[in-house]
């Protein structure tokens, strides 16, 4: 959505700033929210920044809801930093209130807009430049965990409904190949028939959190290395950002999502499947950083299920894929013909090699248990 700058400063003065506002900039390469980067200047300090953001309320259907998490989980995690005696402004995100009360404005378009504090000194990153980036995203977000584990996980709303319900995907998606709208079935049967043998292992994890087994945590759901911010000085994993998809869940879904492309040796729509394997060393890497930065806050029945986490997030992933290959195209973008298979088989070729190297993942996951 484009906007005048002086429509944006104008949004940006809804909203509780500090110091004269001096310039706004667009900020980042998010697809979701539309970002900027607000600069004001203050006689006492060098700068303030701040991050404007446009909440997609097509994809995020309940932007109250979605701010009512955020700000419980943030305020939340502020003060277990501040009893840990660490900065609770630069370790957690911080919710800028409107001047009109709340957490938010709405616009008379109908727009919903935010602010938070911008988190000085600290990047993410896109890609994996090195091994221990992708160690620090683990200890990380596994101290995201920690931090978070006596929070109520059920008071929160579901932001986007049935997210990693792989029961209700194995719906979906088994509802799609029936249905075959455009006649895409034939050609993808050996992709069919490998989820369908794997019907059994939808129900593991959705089994185990609804007869209590597994505990109900809160949950990012979108463990990606971009969304943690490293600290320029010690490149140390600092802040978890993009809280749109916290909701209720089991801590082995952001585990094994971030697996399943972290670990993966290709693409996510690499053509030659040849490429395609979990690398085992970075498989150990991260679970050791993701128990490390837990402290002890998972339990022995979770640290055993943490393969089946990776697998599971991993087949849910592929599955997606393909379904929305059969309904066509719909929900993700593709840049050529049969992008979304692509995606699809690259998901199951890891599944497959994962199932292949079941023992020697299942033996550095012992160690922690």
């Amino acid at each position: 959505m484009s906007r005048e700058k002086a429509e944006l400063f104008q949004i940006a003065g809804r909203f509780d700033t500090e110091g004269e506002m001096i310039s706004i900039e667009p900020h980042g390469n998010g697809h979701i929210n539309d970002t900027f980067l607000l600069t004001c200047h203050e006689a006492s300090k060098e700068k303030l920044r701040y991050i404007l953001q446009r909440m997609n309320h097509e994809v995020f259907k309940d932007p109250e809801g979605l701010m009512e998490n955020i700000v419980g989980v943030t305020t939340f995690l502020q003060k277990k930093i501040t009893e840990h005696g660490g900065d609770p402004k630069r370790e957690a995100l911080n919710v800028i209130a409107a001047k009109e009360g709340g957490a938010f404005c709405r616009l008379e378009d109908g727009t919903f807009w935010r602010m938070y504090r911008f988190v000085e000194d600290a990047d993410s990153y896109d890609v994996v430049e090195r091994p221990e980036d992708f160690y620090e995203s683990a200890v990380a977000f596994g101290h995201f965990q920690k931090l978070l584990s006596d929070y109520p996980a059920e008071s929160l709303h579901e932001t986007i409904p049935n997210f990693h319900n792989t029961i209700d995907r194995l719906d979906k998606f088994k509802k799609a190949a029936e249905a075959d709208p455009l006649k895409r079935a034939g050609e993808v049967e050996e992709e069919i028939r490998f989820v369908l043998d794997r019907e059994a292992d939808c129900r593991v994890l959705c089994d185990l959190l609804a007869s209590g087994e597994i505990p109900l945590r809160v949950t990012h759901n979108d463990t990606k290395l971009n969304n943690i911010m490293l600290d320029h000085k010690t490149r140390k994993g600092i802040c978890v950002i993009d809280l749109d998809t916290v909701m209720p869940g089991s801590a082995l879904y952001d585990y094994g999502d971030s697996i399943r492309f972290g670990a993966n040796t290709g693409a996510e729509d690499e053509q030659d499947l040849s490429k395609i394997s979990c690398d085992l060393e970075l498989f150990a890497l991260y679970t050791k950083g993701f128990v490390e930065g837990c402290e002890g806050s998972l339990t022995k029945k979770e640290i055993e299920l943490l393969p089946m986490g990776a697998k599971l997030m991993t087949l849910e992933c592929g599955m997606r894929f393909l379904t929305d290959h059969l309904e066509g195209d719909h929900y993700f973008k593709i840049h050529r013909p049969n992008h979304n298979l692509d995606r699809c088989r690259t998901q199951f070729c890891m599944v497959k090699d994962m199932e292949d190297k079941w023992e020697q993942m299942q033996a550095v996951v012992k160690a922690y248990v």
